[in-house]
């Protein structure tokens, strides 16, 4: 296998990225200057000494803890638990909640031989139980294993007995802003019924 087809070959294996987007990628890089090509090189090849996962929330950082759980203007009494590092940046680009993370690293999966210690809801349960931590907002994916693992972690909160106002929600879901009720599927509109509001 010659450098070409090796470096298309590791391309390849990246999320999204087919035969031939990878291909497409390697002309692009042949193609431009040697000094961007060594500094993309290098950057590859310090992503993992560089970034590491928070001690706190789990979330990548290249400091620790995170500029997050750092931040003295969050709220430190809400903890909005996602599935994966990507979720906080996702959050975090809508700018509009100001609370803390905590990084599950996955969800259940029991087929997959996943369960509850392979993640990290028991630091989850730890943090709840030390800090002031008035609201858990369950931000798992609307699937199977998000809710599997979001009633998990309910369950496992419930059962603290911490005896004040602790609050445990789920971000809602269903219809999206100027969907057609006619092109919802019924998974989606049956979790519009139940997660509906007053106004």
């Amino acid at each position: 296998m010659n450098a070409f087809d090796e470096l298309t070959n590791n391309f390849s294996k990246l999320p999204g990225i087919g035969k031939k987007s990878a291909i497409r990628m390697v002309n692009w890089l042949l193609k431009q200057d040697s000094e961007y090509v060594k500094k993309f090189a290098r950057n590859i090849n310090d992503i993992q000494d560089k970034i590491k996962p928070c001690s706190i929330c789990g979330t990548w950082t290249e400091s620790d803890p995170c500029p997050i759980c750092t931040n003295p203007l969050r709220s430190s009494n809400q903890i909005c638990v996602v599935e994966q590092p990507q979720d906080v940046s996702t959050i975090e680009a809508y700018g509009e909640y100001k609370g803390l993370y905590h990084v599950l690293g996955g969800l259940i999966k029991p087929l997959e031989g996943i369960g509850p210690s392979q993640l990290s809801i028991s630091q989850l349960l730890s943090r709840i139980r030390e800090g002031n931590i008035t609201e858990v907002i369950i931000a798992t994916n609307p699937t199977v294993e998000g809710d599997t693992t979001a009633l998990y972690i309910n369950k496992a909160i419930s059962e603290l007995n911490r005896g004040d106002s602790l609050k445990v929600t789920r971000l809602a879901t269903g219809i999206p802003v100027g969907g057609d009720l006619e092109y919802i599927d019924k998974r989606t509109l049956s979790l519009s019924f139940r997660g509906r509001s007053e106004f």
